[in-house]
């Protein structure tokens, strides 16, 4: 009965206000906070490219909150500790599995956190890597190598990694790329026109993946 409800209050929050995006504020001592430019930049290139109408400002959600059921989409990043406390992990959880959606993007640090994390909310999935062939890559925007690099961070190749659930993807974690970075104003970071483009469209892919599907 308890995922029966918390499912009907996922589709009503996401009726309500499908056009709302959040960011994770987390625990652990990790700087949730990092990039406060990108979101806001993500969302007017997705209002202006892809026909969204999300509210400019993003939202900021907490794992335990119940709020979190009101958003489709949920961003996490920075540099830093995670640690998610049992109400966290059990909110997130029935979150994810009524029909939430949680993006990951590591801002260099985040690696061993996330991944300890992640492993507390779904003991029992393991990371697949997503291929370049899956849909997030290919519409609307083209990506015929998957996953683009944005930033260096140890000189390894981009990966989207993802926990699936019946088939459906509910965690992306962007590891070695930096999306969020390339989201940011110009001036923060001083990438090229074209490598802040690349990352504001594979960032579209994303949302329009996520709210279409």
């Amino acid at each position: 009965m308890r995922a029966i409800a918390v499912g009907i209050l996922f589709f009503y929050s996401f009726m309500s206000n499908a056009q709302e995006i959040a960011l994770l504020k987390y625990s652990g001592g990790g700087d949730w906070y990092a990039n406060p430019t990108s979101l806001p930049n993500l969302i007017k290139f997705c209002n202006s490219t892809i026909n969204t109408h999300i509210k400019s400002k993003p939202s900021t959600v907490e794992p335990s909150s119940p709020d979190l059921f009101s958003y489709p989409f949920i961003h996490m990043t920075g540099h830093g500790n995670v640690v998610f406390n049992a109400a966290d992990i059990a909110n997130l959880r029935n979150y994810l599995l009524s029909g939430g959606f949680l993006h990951i993007d590591d801002n260099y640090g985040m690696d061993t956190f996330v991944r300890r994390e992640i492993k507390r909310i779904f003991p029992d999935k393991n990371w697949v890597e997503i291929p370049a062939n899956h849909p997030i890559f290919s519409v609307p925007f083209a990506f015929p190598n998957g996953l683009p690099k944005i930033h260096e961070h140890d000189a390894k190749r981009p990966q989207a990694f993802g926990i699936f659930e019946n088939n459906r993807l509910v965690v992306l974690y962007t590891f070695e790329c930096d999306l969020g970075d390339g989201w940011e104003d110009s001036d923060v970071h001083n990438d090229p026109k074209e490598v802040r483009e690349k990352a504001l469209k594979m960032g579209a892919n994303i949302i329009h993946y996520i709210f279409n599907n």
